[in-house]
């Protein structure tokens, strides 16, 4: 899913806390994470309007991108080359 697509007239509400982050979720069921080092002086509602939260879901997003990245080079490492078996 694009990040266009996660925020655009979409709402997040906030599922839990762990580990010094508020972990929120789109109505699409995307989970990202707001560091609690992030938060300052702000109000984080249980809802809110996705669009206030694009910061953090982009920010997942590309790491979530650089993850898979990093699981291809792995499987391409693997005996096979990552092959099933």
């Amino acid at each position: 899913m694009t990040l266009k697509e996660l925020v655009k007239g979409k709402k997040v509400g906030f599922r839990f806390y762990c580990d010094g982050a508020l972990w929120y979720a789109t109505e699409d069921g995307f989970e990202f994470p707001v560091p609690i080092s992030d938060t300052g002086t702000g109000i984080f509602e249980a809802e809110a309007s996705a669009i206030q939260y694009m910061r953090w879901i982009r920010k997942h997003l590309a790491e979530q991108a650089e993850w898979e990245k990093e699981r291809e080079v792995q499987a391409r490492n693997l005996p096979g080359g990552g092959a099933p078996a």
